[in-house]
């Protein structure tokens, strides 16, 4: 079985892109720290001209689309390069067609009965969102008993703090968040910030498997 994405670094950054021109030098500062899975957030115009330049011009990133609610946006986002989809929740019209867009994709879900929905639909990885608001690491400690088979990816309220005890049960894979994102050092364009702030989020793979 050829490995997740899920797997590719303990953190997947969240990118709410203002300025296409951002995306590239974005990209490299993260996959030089260590982060190359990037989703890139459809909330705003500049998210399909960043994903496309990103897929583009910097091969290393595997960079994903983020905030997928409709089957265009499927469409849209895979013909400009993404390679993997994210929602914040899902539908049977928006998981068919993420089902069939060939790429991985994770269907948000915040309940157990979505979670043994998308497993009957042969579904296993997904995004846990809200996380903190949803119930966090003790709601997902506790459904890995009785739901095993699925592994998640906790979106929300999630930063350095928190992410190793998330990144500690067995049924996560990795986390998403903005935190090596810094509203200021993006504004700034001080990318050796962005890079340095991703390299301690990828070092906590080394925390993880010291648990």
């Amino acid at each position: 079985m050829a490995p997740s994405f899920l797997d590719l670094a303990p953190v997947v950054p969240v990118v709410v892109i203002e300025d296409a021109s951002d995306a590239v030098p974005l990209a490299r500062a993260l996959v030089a720290g260590g982060l190359p899975a990037i989703e890139v957030t459809l909330r705003t115009p500049a998210a399909l001209d960043a994903i496309r330049a990103i897929a583009g011009e910097v091969p290393e990133a595997v960079v994903g689309a983020g905030t997928v609610l409709t089957p265009e946006q499927v469409t849209q986002t895979v013909a400009a390069g993404a390679r993997f989809l994210v929602s914040p929740g899902w539908t049977d019209v928006l998981l068919e067609a993420m089902q069939a867009s060939g790429v991985p994709f994770l269907p948000g879900v915040s309940t157990t009965s979505e979670v043994v929905a998308l497993l009957e639909r042969g579904v296993t990885e997904m995004k846990f969102f809200p996380a903190e608001a949803a119930g966090g690491t003790a709601y997902l400690r506790s459904i890995a008993g009785p739901l095993p088979q699925a592994r998640f990816c906790p979106t929300g309220g999630i930063g350095p703090a928190n992410a190793p005890d998330y990144l500690a049960l067995p049924n996560v894979g990795c986390v998403g968040g903005t935190w090596m994102l810094p509203a200021d050092a993006i504004a700034a364009r001080d990318w050796g910030r962005v890079e340095a702030l991703a390299r301690e989020a990828a070092g906590l793979k080394t925390l993880r498997t010291q648990v």
